[in-house]
């Protein structure tokens, strides 16, 4: 299969140094780089940090739904 993108200019002056870098062929790090990204699907499940996933909160908060009550309906729209 072929597939092209467009690369910005920062990447793909990125990729081909570091296809020097390595000596291997452009194609092969670029094919390397996705099996590795495939790889490892959960790179990209959840952007947010550990600290933030196992956040317990505060027990003895109220809940939000606490103050419902105490809200304004919302405005009825002017229909011209």
């Amino acid at each position: 299969m072929q597939i092209t993108i467009d690369l910005p200019p920062d990447i793909e002056q990125d990729l081909i140094r570091q296809s020097a870098q390595f000596n291997i062929p452009l194609q092969t790090l670029i094919l390397q780089a996705l099996r590795r990204v495939i790889q490892t699907p959960s790179v990209f499940s959840s952007q947010w940090s550990e600290v933030i996933l196992s956040y317990e909160g505060i027990p003895d908060f109220p809940a939000f739904e606490s103050y419902r009550d105490e809200l304004l309906p919302p405005c009825e729209p002017e229909l011209l």
